[in-house]
This record gives C-alpha cells, structure tokens and sequence, in this order.
C-alpha cells in the first residue's frame, strides 16, 4: 500500500512538472504540453488503477486551485475552458493505458507500452477532449476535431517515447513496471 502511495504521488508530480516545460498555444486555446507524456507514462507503468490515480490526483489539486497546468494555469476556471475535456480525459487516459499494458504481457516491453500510450493517450483522450472544446467554444464535433489535428503527430511521438521510456526502466530494473507485475 505504502509503495502504491508513493508512485500515485511520484507520478502526479511526473505530470505537474511536466507542465513547466514550455508549451504553444494553438488557435483552439489548447497548448501543446508535454504534460499528456506524463498522463501517458502514469498508465503505462503504474498500471490502470494506479495510473488513473496519479491523474485524478493532478485533476483534483488543479481544481483546488494549484497552477500546474502548462502556462502555470489551474483553478476551477480551467473547467469552463477549451481544455476542459482533456484535463477530465487524462483519468481515463491514464486508464486506458494501464489497462492495455497490463493485458498485452506477450508483446514485447516497447511494443505494449507504445500501443497502450497510444490508445489511451491518443485514442481514448481524444474523445472527452473534442467534445470539450466543442462545447466550450461552440463548434461542430467536426470544427473541434479540425482543432486537435495538430496534436496528433506529437501525441503519436509521445506515445513512441513513453514505449522507449518503459522499456529502458524495465530493463534496468526487473519489477519496476507496476502494470506488468
């Protein structure tokens, strides 16, 4: 339990900090932020439980208002913003991740953590994160998907990197992927 505890808190930190790393803001109001790799490696190393933990952790401490979303942003005013949906999404993404990885223990390290960071980070976030921003900024489903194109070259390099991340710790330590365990 302790060790639980502990990699929720490592994890939602992972994604704060992330944050810091200077983002671009797109048309759409979202910013290009390095904090979904961090959504996405919290799944596919903690597992899915775990993962969806240390991402509703940050959820929940932007909504108490701490600025640890790209750009130093946070509070409940971030609900009502174009970002709505993918900062909701991250839980579910984080999920999604975990959960693949954790059944695709015949595939190779690399190849799991790819396609898991894949479809919950890409596929699974995807969706509340659209329909986020065509509700806040009134557009077609359409419009927003339009809006997040742009996206998903970097979401799919993400995916790749957190693949390459897990496997490299997998290696050097034995063990250390919770979602594998």
């Amino acid at each position: 339990m302790d060790r639980d505890l502990i990699m929720i808190a490592l994890f939602a930190a992972l994604i704060a900090a992330l944050g810091l790393i200077p983002s671009v803001t797109l048309i759409s109001g979202v910013p290009i932020s390095a904090q979904s790799l961090g959504v996405m490696l919290s799944g596919v190393i903690l597992g899915a439980r775990r993962g969806a933990m240390a991402a509703g952790l940050v959820v929940l401490m932007v909504a108490l208002g701490l600025p640890l979303l790209a750009g130093g942003r946070g509070g409940i005013g971030v609900f009502a913003g174009p970002t709505v949906g993918f900062l909701l999404g991250w839980i579910a993404a984080a999920w999604a991740a975990g959960f693949v990885m954790e059944r695709t223990r015949r595939l190779p390290v690399f190849a799991a953590g790819a396609l898991a960071a894949f479809l919950g980070g890409v596929v699974v976030l995807y969706i509340p994160g659209i329909i986020g921003m065509a509700v806040v900024l009134d557009k077609s489903l359409a419009v927003a998907t339009g809006y997040a194109l742009p996206f998903i070259p970097g979401d799919i390099l993400k995916a790749v990197v957190a693949g390459a991340l897990a496997t490299a710790l997998h290696k050097a330590r034995a063990g250390a992927l919770m979602s594998r365990a």
